[in-house]
């Protein structure tokens, strides 16, 4: 940890996650996240940092620390599940409007979550995220001030994103705001607000997804020139909605339409592209949202107990970790935003045990990438010891021995440009 003296050796060492709230902290004229030749958005330092503002970005880096959730409170109802985290209430959901049920992700519940904040005066804004106008598989920050541009910038977004480089000037300006962002953003956010008292008056509330990891442009890029289409060539790139898990979908300047289902996209062996996620998701304790107020992934239509991806109507599973995410859960079903049935913890293990292997292997990667003499991710608060155990001695071998050997053969550098 000595080693990471400044915001170039997270960049050098494959921790950063690149959620921007280093240039949100430091201001754009200092650090400004752009797409690097790794094909990753990076914080390129453009002037010297004093070093006190250093010492805060550091730690509130989640690429360095990330303190897990304490669980329900004292009188709370819930659990504090060893794998799953806290769990105050669980439901399968959807958007109460069928339209925004179809374009969405999903059951577009999170979409349907921002739009009730802001409908209902609960928060000023919505921080999230919208395909780039100017580069179309490339991510934008967006910050929604109305329930219509929170439905423009609906749809899953796989690749690079910086969400919280308006974080600080939200604050500035007193806007009570949501955040809908990725689980190691609101690591961002929660480590952030150990420093700065504005964070628990001004939002309040998280709202997250269970995450795959984040991959380089260059995974779009690859699927669009399978189809005969180069980036420069690109007006849309969509890569799920308006069905669900609806079709990775892509149009041309000059008029084409080409659709490629789900299973094409990430599960066809002869794909000749591959998930190609950044260094700092393969040693991740929490891909999970366990930090938010509500995580809000995919319900998948299980089949001999077991997840599959054909099309059918959009539903999400809600985990509210917090009593305000329960409540917020609540009433967004009272108002008809969300629609909401019963569900239940051992379905939620079988559906998403593509998330077991990276969640029960994080500490012996993390000890690993120690053991490598490399600067690490300071993970606490998240029942390492449980975690480790419940994998086994094999799977912890392997995951140690992995890590351990690619930071030693360097394969976790990145350039900084």
């Amino acid at each position: 940890m000595s080693r990471v003296k400044d915001l170039n050796s997270v960049v050098e060492h494959g921790l950063c996650a690149g959620c921007g709230i280093c240039e949100s902290m430091a201001g754009r004229d200092k650090v400004e996240m752009r797409l690097t030749s790794f094909s990753q958005i990076r914080p390129q330092v453009k002037a010297a940092l004093d070093p006190a503002l250093l010492d805060r970005v550091l730690q509130v880096c989640p690429g360095l620390h990330i303190t897990g959730p304490a669980g329900p409170k004292a009188g709370e109802a819930g659990v504090l599940d060893p794998v799953w985290g806290p769990i105050l209430s669980l439901h399968r959901v959807w958007a109460g409007r069928p339209d925004i049920r179809h374009w969405a992700a999903a059951g577009g519940s999170m979409t349907a979550l921002g739009c009730y904040l802001l409908e209902s005066g609960e928060v000023d804004a919505v921080l999230h995220v919208k395909a780039s106008a100017e580069a179309p598989a490339m991510t934008d920050a967006q910050v929604s001030y109305s329930a219509e541009e929170v439905i423009a910038g609906a749809q899953s977004r796989y690749g690079p994103a910086a969400p919280l480089v308006h974080v600080n000037s939200l604050l500035d300006r007193g806007l009570r705001f949501a955040v809908m962002a990725k689980p190691c953003d609101i690591a961002a956010i929660r480590n952030l607000g150990r420093f700065d008292a504005r964070v628990e008056r001004q939002i309040p509330f998280c709202l997250s997804i269970f995450c795959g990891g984040v991959p380089t442009i260059r995974t779009a890029h690859k699927i669009a020139a399978h189809k005969g289409v180069k980036p420069e060539e690109l007006s849309v790139f969509r890569w799920r909605g308006n069905g669900w898990p609806g079709p990775t979908h892509i149009e041309t300047k000059d008029g084409r339409s080409l659709d490629l289902s789900y299973d094409e996209v990430w599960y066809d062996p002869d794909a000749p592209w591959s998930y190609d996620i950044q260094f700092r998701c393969k040693i991740c304790p929490d891909a999970i949202g366990e930090l938010a107020d509500v995580a809000c992934p995919d319900g998948w239509v299980m089949e001999d107990g077991k997840p599959i991806h054909k099309e059918a109507p959009g539903v999400n599973i809600a985990i509210a970790r917090t009593e305000a995410g329960r409540g917020l859960v609540e009433r967004a079903v009272k108002a008809g935003a969300l629609v909401a049935e019963p569900f239940d913890r051992p379905t939620l293990h079988a559906m998403h045990s593509d998330h077991l292997p990276r969640k029960l292997g994080h500490p012996a990667r993390n000890l690993g990438l120690m053991l490598s003499g490399q600067p690490r991710l300071r993970a606490r608060r998240y029942r390492a010891w449980t975690t480790a155990w419940r994998a086994g001695l094999v799977a912890n071998w392997q995951a140690f021995w992995g890590a351990f050997s690619r930071a030693r053969a360097g394969a976790n550098r990145e350039p900084l440009q």
